[in-house]
């Protein structure tokens, strides 16, 4: 559906809804013949709540794509993700919480090991520690370069967010990680005519990393990967007219929320249950509520199938703190599949449910899999499923006379 005819049936409306997405919420049995994840798990309060929704199976982005908990975000929230790519490099520096501007220029990078002459000995400089990481990030954080600004922010281990910041950047840059040991790092080479001047400041930068890290090994030389500017999409306000809210811990989810136009608001604390306690308390200020629960996806691909069973029976035991609240629409369901079996992202479609006061419930009393695969929505593209909480909302007037 075009964004723009979209915008023209908007209307008014003073309800609410919840999104609540736990990441890579779709699942395998771990034996042929077995339960899935969310077919194991005890969830009384989710079965019923499924009694009374629609239920079906979302596809991110087509039959047998597996889709980046970014991409699959986008589509949850009513968005292309084919059209509206977020490249690797912005989504680094989202997951760290950094504010992207729109021109700023960012990458994936990761500490290495070089020997004397330059040779990659270790792509991931033997995983340094997380603290290590953080030294060296802050040591890089000291290089200037006239007509540029860089910023740098430790992630996980090795691994970094790397942001420039400047006027007339270009984002087609090559590469610096030839993905194998035994060669030197590439040169980052404009792949525009509008990135040139990128590229340059980046052969620049690199090189003074060369000189800072000459005597830390393991971790004495940088590769980045993944250039990004952050594509520009319609905002929820722009779109919907809701005034949209946040409630996720970890900063990527934050950072595709953010760009979403909606306000992340700063959980107090890292629980599950400190998530439900901050929607209930901003419960009055937004009309739109996406609520993020991370360890779903967490436990799926560390191939820990009773640990992803025990977080679906938290967020289950939690959900009628929500059904309190008493929302007008309700929709569960997944970013995409993480199947404990195989310990990554996969394509099989998501199971979600969509509860509304006018919805056509599907008298299915059971939240799984199979349960969704019988569901009156079918298998639909992801996209949809905002499009048809806002009708359950009454915020999309009628079509043509």
């Amino acid at each position: 559906m075009d964004a723009e005819f979209l915008k023209k049936l908007i209307a008014p409306a003073q309800t609410k809804i919840a999104l609540v997405i736990l990441d890579g919420l779709g699942g395998l049995p771990m034996e042929p013949g077995g339960k899935t994840e969310l077919e194991t798990a005890c969830t009384p309060n989710l079965d019923a709540l499924a009694g009374r929704s629609a239920l079906g199976l979302t596809q991110p982005a087509g039959p047998g794509i597996t889709v980046g908990s970014g991409p699959g975000h986008l589509a949850i929230f009513g968005y292309d993700p084919i059209e509206n790519e977020i490249g690797r490099g912005a989504l680094e520096a989202l997951g760290v919480d950094f504010e992207l501007g729109p021109e700023d220029v960012a990458a994936r990078g990761n500490f290495c090991s070089v020997d004397a002459d330059g040779i990659i000995t270790d792509r991931r400089a033997g995983r340094i520690p997380t603290e290590l990481g953080r030294e060296l990030a802050e040591l890089l954080n000291t290089i200037q370069i006239d007509g540029v600004e860089f910023f740098v922010r430790p992630v996980k281990e090795h691994r970094f967010a790397f942001v420039m910041r400047g006027a007339g950047l270009g984002d087609g840059l090559s590469e610096t990680d030839p993905q194998k040991t035994g060669v030197k790092p590439l040169p980052v080479c404009a792949t525009d005519p509008g990135s040139e001047r990128s590229a340059q400041f980046l052969n620049q930068f690199i090189e003074k990393a060369r000189c800072l890290l000459a005597e830390k090994q393991p971790a004495n030389m940088i590769m980045l990967r993944g250039f990004a500017k952050l594509p520009r999409i319609p905002t929820y306000p722009e779109l919907y007219g809701l005034h949209p809210a946040a409630v996720a811990i970890n900063g990527m989810y934050r950072g595709v929320a953010r760009l979403a136009g909606m306000e992340v608001l700063r959980v107090e604390g890292d629980t599950i249950a400190d998530e439900f306690s901050m929607l209930e308390k901003h419960w009055n200020d937004f009309d739109f509520f996406y609520l993020h629960v991370k360890k779903t996806d967490t436990y799926g691909e560390a191939g820990d199938f009773a640990g992803k069973v025990r977080v679906i029976e938290e967020v289950d035991s939690l959900s009628p703190r929500l059904m309190a609240l008493a929302p007008d629409v309700v929709i569960v369901g997944g970013d995409h599949s993480s199947p404990a079996v195989l310990k990554s992202h996969s394509w099989h479609p998501v199971p979600v449910l969509l509860y509304a006061k006018n919805v056509r419930p599907d008298g299915i009393a059971e939240f799984g899999e199979r349960a969704c695969a019988r569901g009156s929505l079918g298998v639909l593209p992801a996209k949809h499923i905002i499009r048809i909480a806002l009708a359950n909302s009454g915020r999309i007037s009628k079509y043509g006379a």
